[in-house]
């Protein structure tokens, strides 16, 4: 089953993680290290707009939903971060495979403008996202109870999308039915916040996160809040994520949202 390959893969990382964690934890004066091995299980929406497909006369714009229950053929997301005081460098890596996606073809633009599809019979998607974000951050506040971070940083999405067409019949000069591929390096800067609130200075918190920026894209944004506890080792946090990118109209991702809910262990040592 795919989800099950994602939580063994996690599984493990967490494992290996937890040998080299450290019961003590150390002082804040102290160099300190996190490493964050969780699952992230997001659902698309969102529209592409690929390039125009050699030999064809037509730019498809294509609709994509999916289930990660369903379409989701792997996973791998890891987090760390190295911190001295006040400052800290962190980092995000995160890989998703999605395919077999339905999807539908909604508008085709070409020479003569945009013309609206009448029927779509059976076209799926697939898309391939790797994101990886890395920024430093100032401590506002180092209280145990409500530590908060200003950052800024960079995130970089690379994405491979692809689409399977079928229509009821052809438009133009564009084929009823076929397959195409496109792959899109995106770069942006971002500022944020991020920290915590600790329920009455107990083991129980609500992490929190939001960030925005801009650069490959008009806009791209993220937000995450859950639920957290705290053993001596680190910490088990359960939240929901949402990442939301829009490179415009005439681009590839035109605003795609990644949202669904993630849970995984933090080690610090």
């Amino acid at each position: 089953m795919k989800i099950a390959r994602c939580i063994a893969a996690a599984a493990l990382a967490g494992t290996a993680a937890l040998v080299h964690a450290q019961a003590a934890e150390p002082s804040p004066d102290e160099w300190q290290f996190r490493v964050e091995p969780y699952l992230w299980l997001p659902n698309i929406d969102g529209t592409l707009r690929f390039s125009v497909p050699p030999g064809t006369d037509g730019s498809p714009s294509v609709e994509v939903r999916n289930n990660y229950l369903e379409n989701l053929d792997f996973a791998l997301v890891v987090a760390g971060e190295v911190r001295k005081g006040a400052w800290a460098i962190f980092t995000d890596l995160i890989y998703l495979d999605f395919s077999g996606e339905s999807a539908s073809v909604k508008s085709i633009t070409g020479p003569g403008g945009i013309v609206e599809v009448p029927a779509d019979v059976n076209s799926e998607s697939g898309l391939k996202s790797t994101v990886w974000e890395l920024a430093g951050s100032y401590a506002i506040s180092q209280s145990d109870t409500t530590p908060f971070d200003v950052f800024g940083g960079f995130r970089y999405v690379g994405v491979e999308g692809s689409v399977d067409w079928q229509l009821a019949g052809p438009i133009g000069l564009f084929p009823d039915s076929g397959s195409f591929s496109q792959d899109k390096d995106l770069w942006d800067a971002i500022v944020g916040v991020r920290g915590k609130v600790r329920f009455g200075g107990g083991d129980w918190f609500v992490p929190y996160y939001l960030d925005a920026g801009t650069g490959s894209s008009d806009l791209t944004w993220q937000a995450l809040a859950g639920i957290g506890y705290t053993f001596k080792w680190g910490d088990l946090r359960f939240a929901y994520r949402h990442l939301s990118i829009d490179q415009g109209s005439d681009k590839l991702l035109q605003d795609m949202r990644f949202s669904g809910p993630a849970f995984g262990a933090s080690f610090r040592f």
